[in-house]
C-alpha cells in the first residue's frame, strides 16, 4: 500500500457482533490437542453416529450419475419436499401442500438468515429468548434488527412468562423466536405454550418462528406448533435432519409456514444460493421415510446411555439439574461457592481435560449453568467422568 494510501475497513456490523463461541475456544481446544492433551470435547451437539444405512446408500446411487451434478432449483426437489410433507403428516399429524408450504433450507442457520430478511427491516425489534441459541441475537444484529430479550427462568420450568411478554412494550416487534424442545435448558415441548404463543402472536401481528430440531431426541411426545388451529396464520417452524437424522454436515433443514409466507422466503433466498445437490436432497428424502425402530435405536436407547453417563458428571461437579430433560444435552446449574461458570468450566477443561459449555453464552440468565453434550462415544463420556471425579473428589 502506498504512503497515505485510504484505508480499507470492515462493515460497521462487524462491530456489533463477535466471534462464534465454539469457533474460538476450538481453537483453543485445538492447541491443546496439538500439545497432546487428548481434550474430551462435550460442548458442541454434532451427533457422532452415522445417518441410515439407507440414506448412505441412495448418496452414493445418486452422486454416481453422470446426470445429477447440475445446479438444482432453489425451491427443493420435488421429491424432497413430498417427503418433507410426508414427515410432517407421519409424526405429527400435521397436513402440508409440498408445493406451496414446504422450504428446503441448508440448516436453520440459512433459515434464521433468510425469514430476518423477508420479515424485519433495519430498526424493526424481534423477541429473542434469554437463555436461549445464540445465533437468533448475532444474526438479528448483523442485519440491523434490535434484539429485545425476554426471560425463560426455571421457576416456569423454561416456559415463556407470557404476563411479561404481554405488559413488554410490542410496537415495531416483527419476529418472536422460540425454540422447544428447547436449547440449551432441554425443556419439553408443551401444547398449552403452542397455544398460547399461537395466541400472542395472532392478537398481536407478531411472526411466531418455532425452531424446532430435538423433538425425536430423548423424547416420543413429538410436538409441532402447526398442530395449533391457527398457527399458520402466524407462525413458521424450522426442522432439521442435523440432530434427528444424524446429518449435521449434510446441511439439510426444512421451513413449514403458509404459501405467502414460503414465498416471500423463496424470494430471498433464490437471491443468495442455487440449491442443494441433487444427491443429497434424493439421499434426505430417504432419511425421511426412516422407520421407528430406527429413531428408537438412534434418537432414544443410544442418548439415555450417554445421558445416564451425563448425570454422573453432573453429580460429580456438584451440579442441579432436572431429569425430565429431553434433547441432546443435559443443563445444569452449578454450586453457589463458583463465582462464576467460567470457574468451573476452566477448571474442568485444563485439570480434568474435559470441554463443557458454559451457560453464559446463551445469555444472562444462563450464567449459573454449564451445558454437557451428548454427541460424543460411550466410553469417552465415561472416560470424561473418571477424569473429573480424580480432578474433583
Amino acid at each position: 500500500m502506498k504512503p497515505n494510501s485510504p484505508a480499507i475497513t470492515p462493515a460497521q456490523r462487524l462491530d456489533t457482533v463477535q466471534e462464534y463461541y465454539f469457533s474460538r475456544k476450538g481453537k483453543e481446544v485445538a492447541r491443546l490437542n496439538a500439545e497432546g492433551h487428548d481434550i474430551i470435547s462435550l460442548a458442541i451437539g454434532s451427533p457422532d453416529m452415522p445417518p441410515s444405512p439407507r440414506t448412505i446408500d441412495t448418496l452414493i446411487r445418486e452422486a454416481q450419475r453422470p446426470d445429477g451434478h447440475g445446479y438444482q432449483p432453489t425451491a427443493g426437489r420435488p421429491e424432497l419436499r413430498q417427503a418433507m410433507a410426508d414427515f410432517y403428516r407421519r409424526w405429527y399429524g400435521v397436513t402440508l401442500d409440498p408445493a406451496t408450504e414446504i422450504q428446503p433450507l441448508i440448516g436453520s442457520k440459512e433459515g434464521i438468515l433468510h425469514t430476518t430478511l423477508a420479515f424485519v427491516n433495519p430498526g424493526e425489534k424481534v423477541l429473542v429468548p434469554n437463555p436461549g441459541y445464540p445465533t437468533y441475537t448475532s444474526l438479528s444484529t448483523l442485519l440491523g434488527a434490535q434484539v429485545v430479550h425476554y426471560d425463560l427462568k426455571p421457576e416456569n420450568g423454561w416456559q415463556p412468562d407470557f404476563d411479561a411478554l404481554e405488559a413488554m412494550p410490542l410496537d415495531g416487534v416483527k419476529i418472536l423466536w422460540t425454540n422447544y424442545p428447547n436449547m440449551p435448558t432441554g425443556a419439553p415441548a408443551c401444547r398449552e405454550t403452542y397455544e398460547r404463543l399461537v395466541d400472542f402472536g395472532r392478537r398481536h401481528g407478531i411472526l411466531i418462528v418455532n425452531d424446532n430440531p430435538y423433538s425425536f431426541i430423548l423424547n416420543r411426545e413429538r410436538l409441532s406448533i402447526m398442530q395449533v388451529e391457527g398457527a399458520k396464520d402466524c407462525c413458521i417452524e424450522f426442522n432439521s435432519m442435523s440432530k434427528s437424522h444424524n446429518m449435521p454436515g449434510w446441511r439439510v433443514g426444512m421451513l413449514i409456514g403458509n404459501a405467502t409466507f414460503v414465498n416471500w422466503i423463496l424470494k430471498v433466498k433464490s437471491n443468495i444460493d442455487s440449491g442443494t445437490f441433487r444427491a443429497t436432497q434424493l439421499a434426505a428424502a430417504e432419511a425421511l421415510r426412516n422407520d421407528e425402530a430406527w429413531h428408537e435405536e438412534a434418537n432414544i436407547r443410544v442418548y439415555a446411555r450417554r445421558r445416564a453417563l451425563a448425570e454422573q458428571i453432573m453429580d460429580a461437579l456438584g451440579c442441579r439439574y432436572d431429569s425430565n430433560q429431553v434433547g441432546m444435552f443435559l443443563w445444569g446449574r452449578i454450586p453457589d461457592r463458583y463465582d462464576n461458570v467460567e470457574q468451573l468450566t476452566e477448571r474442568v477443561l485444563h485439570e480434568a481435560r474435559v470441554f463443557l459449555t458454559p451457560g453464559f453464552i446463551f445469555g444472562s440468565n444462563g450464567a449459573r449453568y454449564i451445558r454437557i453434550s451428548l454427541c460424543a462415544k460411550d466410553d469417552r463420556i465415561a472416560e470424561a467422568l473418571e477424569r473429573i471425579r480424580q480432578v474433583f473428589a
